[in-house]
């Protein structure tokens, strides 16, 4: 099932990082035909510089100012959309909370996809959890796209079309949907596809002297043909679904940490991948593979998923 072409909703603040993935939803729209939408939250919350009462007559004026505030950023964005060559299906204001209004308004119009910036967060802050892309690639009930520039170079940063895209996999039905969503994306926009699958090093431990004893070698040997076995059956669904894989990759390691130095290696300029399908429960928990590669990739990431609303 191919989520494109299909509405796709983009996030603005009108950050650096938001002007990167403003031009990666424009591409993308015009090479999949996709229809595109535009949000901009107004932050009526408590900031730096905004001194806010509990309530009454002047609470009311500090939320209508920070509201005009952020329509004249929607106004401006819109208008660089539109001199840009891009064609605006409809453009939305919404007051509360970023996380829970983007993707409150991505299920409102049935977005099939999301794409916001990274809002530019450095190795440290990476390391914390709580900015908006993070809470939306958890919460979301759709694909995320989340677009940095990180690289030096802002035109690359900005993930144009043809590409090269990478696909992590580890057999799972969302690690499917994404290869699948990375064929036709690839068929789409002339990119090339490459699959990696990682698995962890085969750590030996002593069986002590009544069991027999697998050498390191022997039992990496063995890791190493199991996770050819899925790299291979995810290339062959994935050319079965029309796709053309360029390159398939083994890695032995850190799930996280081999895509990401892979994805530099190969000069990937987008990394699609599954969610996992984590529920709402583990969903509020730090660790998975998805999490990692949004919050320490060097290039923008996709991250699939099909959930139940």
């Amino acid at each position: 099932m191919s989520i494109l072409p299909t509405k796709v909703l983009l996030a603005t603040d009108g950050s650096e990082d938001a002007a990167l993935a403003t031009r990666t939803a424009i591409d993308l729209c015009t090479k999949t035909d996709s229809e595109l939408h535009v949000v901009t939250v107004a932050r009526v919350e408590y900031r730096p510089g905004y001194d806010i009462p509990e309530s009454g007559d002047l609470l009311s004026e500090v939320y209508r100012s920070l509201e005009q505030e952020a329509q004249d950023l929607l106004d401006e964005q819109v208008k660089k959309i539109e001199e840009a060559g891009g064609t605006i299906a409809e453009s939305y204001l919404r007051s509360g909370r970023r996380d829970r209004e983007i993707v409150a308004l991505a299920d409102e119009i049935d977005s099939g996809l999301i794409v916001m910036g990274s809002r530019g967060q450095g190795g440290v802050r990476r390391a914390l959890m709580g900015s908006v892309s993070d809470s939306v690639v958890r919460h979301a009930h759709c694909p995320v796209l989340v677009v940095r520039g990180e690289r030096g170079e802002e035109e690359r940063a900005a993930s144009t079309f043809p590409t090269k895209i990478l696909v992590p996999t580890d057999g799972s039905e969302e690690a499917t949907l994404a290869a699948r969503t990375a064929a036709d994306l690839a068929a789409k926009t002339e990119s090339e596809v490459h699959i990696v699958h990682v698995r962890g090093v085969p750590v030996y431990i002593d069986p002590g002297p009544e069991v027999p004893r697998v050498a390191p070698g022997v039992a990496e040997e063995t890791v190493r043909r199991e996770a050819q076995v899925v790299l291979d059956t995810q290339a062959e669904q994935l050319e079965a679904a029309g796709g053309k894989v360029k390159q398939t990759h083994l890695r032995l390691g850190r799930p996280v940490e081999e895509i990401i130095i892979l994805a530099d290696e190969i000069d990937a300029e987008l990394v699609v991948m599954g969610s996992r399908g984590l529920g709402r429960v583990r969903r509020l928990l730090l660790g998975s593979v998805s999490d990692g590669v949004v919050r320490h990739a060097h290039c923008p990431v996709m991250v699939v998923r099909e959930e139940k609303r």
